[in-house]
């Protein structure tokens, strides 16, 4: 799989919901970071992220998106819409920097507007 199938796939099984393609995309010990917090996540915890956004977020979706594939991965930007939980449409620029080895997703550096993403979780 090229870069840009890995990447359609897990953008299309993160709208759907999809935890299972998600994990099958991630390598055991992929490393997931995000400016919003300087956190490393394991795949359980970004697994249970991604969970916790399906559930509690509705009409999540990728628009906007711009990407280009690069020696060892991918790099997107797009817009991240969803209603929040307080009933607002919200869109959260993002870009990511995303390494893949073995057709696995092996680190993925996240970059978040923290203003939209605390209007997109606040109630």
């Amino acid at each position: 799989m090229t870069a840009d199938e890995i990447a359609d796939r897990l953008f299309a099984a993160i709208e759907a919901g999809d935890a299972d393609t998600v994990r099958s995309l991630y390598s055991p010990d992929v490393e997931i970071w995000h400016n919003t917090d300087d956190e490393v996540q394991g795949r359980d915890a970004n697994l249970a992220t991604l969970g916790w956004l399906a559930a509690n977020i509705p009409g999540l979706r990728y628009t906007d998106v711009r990407r280009s594939e690069t020696a060892d991965g991918f790099v997107q930007q797009h817009v991240l819409r969803a209603t929040s939980r307080a009933g607002e449409e919200v869109g959260v620029p993002a870009c990511l920097v995303v390494k893949i080895a073995d057709g696995v997703i092996t680190r993925l550096d996240e970059y978040l507007d923290s203003a939209a993403v605390a209007r997109l979780i606040a109630k």
